[in-house]
């Protein structure tokens, strides 16, 4: 069973987190991958204790021009659409060096489908928790005295794409090229809101 955002959110909120590591921004190897539709969801966030506010539209907004960025320069030439419901969130407010040093956090949940055959790939969503890694150079003091909300959302929303990458690249047998499949004419900034609505009703999103 998928745990409670707010009550993981809890127990995260003091935790330390690893960086990404030497190579994190190279593109990985994703077989026949092309990006269509990334829709990013953010209904009935939660915010985690000792955090700074910020609104469904900043948090969903960031994560899918994260995502756009880090995985829009593959080309293959399947195409799959990534869905995305984000469920919590930590912005950590200024604390007390060493003593008591909140870490910023964003948890959410991914599915990947495959528009040739409108299935989704995975059979659970995968619950992702991003942390800001190294773009929090002093870990040591805490996000919250070194960083604006606004750097600590965009920190987040990088990490959060990059770890969508990294678990794709996990399951090469979902972007297995097909010789002969014909590549799909496919604009990205069309129709976001026809694939959210499908997305949301337990449909894969058409393309």
């Amino acid at each position: 069973m998928t745990p409670n955002p707010a009550v993981a959110l809890l127990g995260l909120v003091l935790l330390s987190a690893c960086g990404a590591g030497p190579g994190a921004d190279r593109p990985r190897d994703l077989g026949d991958f092309r990006l269509g539709y990334d829709i990013v969801q953010a209904n009935d966030v939660q915010q985690g204790p000792f955090s700074r506010r910020a609104s469904a539209e900043e948090l969903s907004g960031a994560l899918q021009a994260a995502v756009d960025e880090r995985l829009g320069r593959y080309d293959g030439d399947g195409l799959y659409h990534v869905g995305i419901a984000i469920g919590g969130y930590v912005l950590a407010q200024p604390g007390l060096p060493v003593v008591y040093t909140p870490k910023s956090v964003l948890m959410f949940d991914v599915n990947v489908y495959d528009n040739a055959t409108r299935a989704r790939l995975n059979d659970a969503p995968e619950r992702i928790t991003a942390f800001e890694g190294i773009r929090n150079l002093t870990p040591v003091v805490g996000s919250g005295l070194v960083r604006s909300r606004e750097e600590q959302i965009a920190n987040l929303a990088a990490e959060g794409a990059r770890l969508v990458e990294a678990w794709l690249a996990r399951h090469p047998e979902w972007f297995v090229p097909e010789p002969g499949r014909p590549r799909v004419a496919f604009d990205r900034g069309a129709g976001r809101a026809r694939a959210a609505a499908a997305i949301a009703a337990g449909r894969g999103p058409d393309s």
